[in-house]
């Protein structure tokens, strides 16, 4: 169905290709995933596919790409409208309509199909994604998770033969994202779709690919074969496949049921290892399966004047109650995640924070400064927020333009910000557009930005959306070290590894309430939706993440 000819690409400008050595075939009817660290041309092989590379794109293409029989070089995105459905990483720049019902019909009416057809296949769409409630809605009040189900939808609906998807559960919630992943799956199976999708978030898809397609490194050929082989090789791997290669186990486990029916020696070790580990201190166990907690779970001891205060926050927004009485004290050096469901208000209490919401009632307080009171220039130094959309904070031509603007901006020494580039994102010149960027590097350049002024509040949106495992660790190291300098830090994420690796406290937020609110390990392990894999391959002992269960076995060895 999808067949690559020795691909490669190169941009305008670029020295090497983006993409080289591109050969693979998709067949009818599979699952398709493509995976590789950040900025290996993921998106540029996904673009050539619809035929956004190069039309639209610009660059140069050489081999040659087919899809349904059509050379994608010759047949533009419009002429293969009909048998392929694209969803970028940005929902945001797929919506032409107002509404969710009126997007849903966009592409069938442009294909000129029958008014009780389309009807119909809204009508499917709408339940197939959870979408029924929200099918009036402006597009614009929705949260960043429930505009990308409404870009898939928007795609489904024509019923195209192909469907490439680029992240397309980097902004869902656990519980939505495993509704359109089975939707997919559905797809593929019943109606024998076509499709190629890249995602970051392994744990989340591999166990529903038929294969893999691997770009290992930029410029490398694509390594092809079943999630089993290409994760033996593969630099990108989730904890399951980390558990699996630290336990030793061949075939390495691809799903929690699969880790869980190999975990009881692993279990048995643990257990002896922390045996050993209280009778060295000389303590007595008296229960035969202890909470485990992670080194950094405990909160810090509060010292002086919270960093932030919400108090009785209230927020109404187009007569929709987005919070209610939310009470929240952050204090310095804590890590605090911010958890939920799509549109639980994770957002809205960021952006109350940062002064871009004003509350209907109740307060929101960073020491004695309101934030929606407080003049920009002045707030900056107080707090710093990084979206969801990067490219909010990211307005100038060149990295290097980007971090003198940061620079000034904060009142920091020339070159702090490009310090914070370097640790992030390694590699990325001065003279590179940010446009350039893909999804997770421009992140990590508006978090540099965010932090030239070392606020003591930071808050961020998704952070780890569009990041591969080893910027995720980058990330997660330097969140570390500002924790540990006195920044209280504040995540809204549905990544649970995230949480299970940084946060000290969890604050789980449902219809605009707070739901629980205590230590990561006490939380996250009752959640069935948002307990991290190790958690749920380990149970009933309480560990959370690779490296802790590494350090039980490895004792002085590192993570």
């Amino acid at each position: 169905m999808i067949r690559f000819e020795d691909v490669s690409v190169t941009y305008d400008g670029a020295r090497e290709p983006t993409v080289q050595g591109v050969d693979f075939e998709v067949p009818e009817g599979e699952l398709v995933l493509l995976a590789g660290p950040s900025g290996v041309g993921k998106s540029t092989v996904l673009g050539a596919v619809c035929g956004l590379v190069p039309h639209f794109t610009g660059g140069t293409l050489r081999g040659r790409v087919t899809v349904a029989g059509r050379d994608t070089r010759t047949h533009k995105p419009r002429e293969l409208a009909d048998v392929v459905g694209t969803v970028g990483q940005d929902p945001l720049a797929h919506f032409v309509t107002d509404t969710v019902e009126d997007e849903l019909a966009y592409g069938m009416e442009s294909l000129g199909l029958a008014p009780d057809v389309m009807r119909r296949r809204v009508e499917e769409t709408l339940d197939l994604l959870g979408l029924a409630d929200l099918r009036n809605r402006p597009i614009a009040t929705l949260s960043g998770g429930q505009q990308q189900r409404v870009a898939i939808g928007s795609v489904l609906t024509p019923h195209p033969s192909v469907l490439v998807l680029d992240e397309p559960t980097s902004a869902l919630d656990p519980a939505a994202a495993e509704e359109v992943l089975a939707v997919l799956q559905r797809l593929v199976h019943d109606l024998g779709t076509t499709v190629l999708m890249a995602e970051h978030r392994l744990e989340r898809v591999i166990q529903y690919a038929d294969q893999i397609a691997l770009l290992p490194a930029p410029g490398a050929s694509p390594i092809l074969g079943t999630p089993a082989e290409v994760m033996a090789v593969s630099p990108v791997y989730p904890p399951v496949v980390a558990l699996g290669r630290l336990a030793g186990w061949t075939p390495l486990p691809l799903t929690v049921r699969d880790a869980r029916r190999r975990a009881t020696d692993l279990r048995q070790r643990l257990e002896a290892q922390e045996g050993i580990a209280l009778k060295g201190r000389g303590e007595l166990r008296d229960k035969p399966q202890p909470t485990r907690t992670l080194q950094h779970s405990t909160p810090p001891t509060p010292l002086g004047t919270p960093t932030a205060e919400v108090q009785a926050l209230s927020v109404t927004r187009a007569r929709i109650q987005a919070l209610t009485t939310i009470n929240l004290t952050i204090t310095p050096g804590e890590t605090i995640a911010l958890m939920g469901r799509n549109g639980a208000g994770k957002s809205t209490i960021l952006n109350s924070l940062v002064g871009l919401v004003t509350p209907s009632s109740g307060t929101v307080k960073l020491g004695e400064a309101t934030p929606h009171r407080t003049a920009p220039k002045d707030l900056v130094r107080k707090v710093g927020l990084v979206p969801q959309e990067p490219r909010d904070l990211l307005y100038a031509d060149t990295v290097a333009a980007e971090c003198t603007a940061a620079d000034q901006d904060a009142g920091a020494q020339p070159g702090t910000c490009r310090a914070l580039v370097t640790e992030l994102l390694p590699g990325v010149t001065d003279d590179t557009h940010p446009r350039d960027l893909s999804e997770g590097q421009r992140l990590a350049l508006a978090l540099a930005v965010a932090l030239t002024a070392r606020p003591p509040l930071l808050l961020l949106d998704e952070p780890t959306r569009g990041l591969d495992y080893a910027a995720k660790a980058r990330l997660v190291g330097l969140l570390r070290e500002l924790a540990a300098e006195g920044h209280a830090i504040v995540l809204a994420t549905h990544d649970v590894e995230l949480a299970a690796e940084i946060a000290h406290r969890v604050v789980l937020l449902a219809e605009g309430e707070v739901i629980a609110d205590g230590p990561t390990a006490e939380v996250v392990v009752s959640s069935p939706s948002f307990a991290p894999q190790v958690t749920k391959i380990l149970a009933p002992q309480h560990w959370l993440t690779v490296s802790e269960v590494r350090a039980a076995l490895h004792p002085g060895a590192g993570s």
